[in-house]
């Protein structure tokens, strides 16, 4: 298991099970008992847990899902955490795999998000059963549009999200996106 996986500017710190059921369930005694070596000043998933409340309850029934869950975006020139990223789940029937990140405001349009994207997908292109790449976004997020367009995704449908309305859907098999950027991540566990 990769609990670390590092690109040209990035850590990714994979969140352990009992540290992702704490930091949703009580996030203030969370950041006081880190000994982590990166730091929250942007209070990532602290002031709004984002993904946690449906990750939480998946990684209490069953431990073992948690590699495919929540790592924490760190800034490697100082040790800052700017974002977090996850899978939505294990892989579908499909081999489907659908992901999604938040990177802090003060961070968005250096590269960071991409870079993640990217560091993510090269290591799951590898893990058993990963067949199709997936990533969901509002039609209106011109930012993540680009990104995706960059990555070559196809669009491949809509849906529409209680919280976030419409979506566009865009997916890529795990083989294409390997040939186009499976180039080897510098990862250690």
């Amino acid at each position: 298991m990769a609990e670390l996986l590092v690109t040209e500017r990035l850590a990714l710190h994979l969140i352990k099970p009992d540290d992702l059921v704490q930091l949703y369930e009580d996030s203030i005694a969370f950041a006081v008992s880190s000994s982590a070596p990166y730091t929250n000043p942007y209070r990532v998933l602290i002031d709004d847990p984002g993904p946690l409340r449906w990750l939480v309850p998946k990684v209490k029934t069953d431990p073992q899902l948690n590699i495919w869950f929540v790592r924490w975006i760190v800034l490697k020139a100082t040790q800052e955490i700017i974002g977090s990223i996850s899978f939505h789940d294990k892989p579908d029937e499909r081999g489907m795999i659908e992901i999604g990140l938040g990177v802090h405001s003060d961070f968005r349009c250096q590269g960071f998000a991409h870079e993640a994207l990217l560091g993510m997908w090269t290591w799951v292109i590898n893990q058993h059963g990963v067949k199709i790449l997936r990533y969901v976004v509002n039609a209106q997020n011109a930012p993540s549009l680009k990104i995706i367009s960059h990555f070559g995704f196809q669009h491949v449908g809509q849906r529409i999200d209680a919280v976030d309305g419409q979506e566009e859907i865009f997916e890529i098999s795990a083989q294409e996106f390997g040939v186009r950027f499976g180039k080897p991540q510098d990862s250690s566990s």
